[in-house]
């Protein structure tokens, strides 16, 4: 039902009605939080104030809709206090229609309220989470549902692709998108891919989607991921190309027969353990898309790291092109270093 409110108002017709709004407007007369209305011969004005200058001919008192105002931000809702209010996070991830926040130990306590603020503020999403940093081997979170439905499962959409995803068992960064198409945009007809972290195969399906490679091998020791991949592939019609496989990265030397032209290692903290154990699936000239999250002051080390795993493994790496994505904490940054691993001569 549509609220309304009896107010002063000024009655104009049609062809006046621009010139009006603008001298309202620039005398800060007009009333925003009512809609202007017509009918067929005029338009009614709703003002603060009666303006002398004007002909009281067209002076109304009328009822006119009360406007929706939407908040520009969700910091604008609830009941945090004002002192605090500086201290609520200026972004989140949004996962199909779950958020994920990362609040400070002092504004638990407004957790709740938080949630539905953000519940009010974002037409298009169904649950709110609280969670902390990932952590473990297969780097899930630790969530806390604060608003909506009590759910984790949710489905994801980025360039047409759709993905089932399970924020609380399964890893998945939806800031990682343009990242994903980029790389499915360098990959050459006919190549065989090693996706060794993939999660619920978010890399694996957008390459099959939009690339042309002879097999995409989609790697993940957790089986709940591989679970989801599964799922994902098949809804996103391309079982043709992908082979999913529930395996340690450690292991994958002895199951692969083939070797890779391209290896994805988005493992952010870990990824260098395991590059050793894909330098064995290389070729004598692979591609590597290696991700992690350093410090800047630590990048220079970390590609020094791999250029001596690398020559402990008779490869040079070359053409290192390393890249920030996007800010994790201050000063460290979610990084991707594109490598060409090439085998050194016997």
């Amino acid at each position: 039902m549509e609220m309304k409110n009896k107010s002063a108002g000024i009655r104009v017709q049609l062809n006046q009605a621009e010139k009006m709004r603008k001298y309202l407007s620039e005398k800060k007369l007009l009333r925003n939080d009512l809609k202007i209305s017509k009918n067929n011969a005029f338009i009614f004005f709703p003002v603060k104030e009666i303006p002398n200058e004007l002909n009281p001919y067209n002076f109304v008192k009328k009822e006119f809709e009360k406007k929706v105002i939407k908040p520009k931000s969700y910091k604008e809702i609830g009941l945090i206090p004002e002192k605090l209010k500086h201290e609520l996070p200026t972004s989140y991830d949004v996962i199909g229609d779950i958020i994920l926040i990362k609040l400070p130990n002092n504004l638990l306590k407004y957790q709740k309220e938080i949630g539905k603020s953000l519940l009010k503020s974002n037409k298009n999403i169904r649950t709110v989470c609280s969670i902390k940093p990932v952590t473990g081997e297969f780097r899930t979170r630790n969530i806390t549902v604060i608003a909506g439905e009590s759910r984790t499962t949710t489905t994801h959409k980025e360039y047409g692709l759709k993905l089932n995803v399970n924020i609380k068992n399964t890893y998945f960064s939806p800031r990682l998108a343009a990242e994903r198409k980029r790389v499915a945009e360098l990959v050459k007809p006919g190549e065989i891919i090693v996706d060794l972290f993939t999660g619920v195969a978010p890399f694996s399906i957008m390459i099959a989607k939009y690339a042309d490679p002879k097999i995409i091998y989609a790697i993940d020791k957790n089986k709940e991921a591989v679970l989801f991949a599964k799922q994902n592939i098949k809804k996103n019609n391309v079982l043709n190309k992908i082979e999913v496989i529930n395996a340690d990265a450690k292991e994958i030397h002895d199951i692969l027969e083939k070797k890779a032209d391209r290896i994805i290692m988005n493992l952010p903290f870990s990824a260098h353990l395991f590059f050793t154990y894909a330098l064995k699936i290389a070729k004598t000239h692979t591609i590597i898309h290696y991700y992690d999250i350093l410090k800047e002051n630590k990048i220079e080390d970390k590609t020094d790291k791999l250029k001596k795993i690398a020559e402990e493994n008779r490869y040079v790496l070359t053409n290192l092109d390393v890249r920030k994505i996007k800010t994790y904490a201050p000063r460290e940054f979610y990084i991707r270093i594109d490598i060409t691993a090439k085998k050194m001569p016997m």
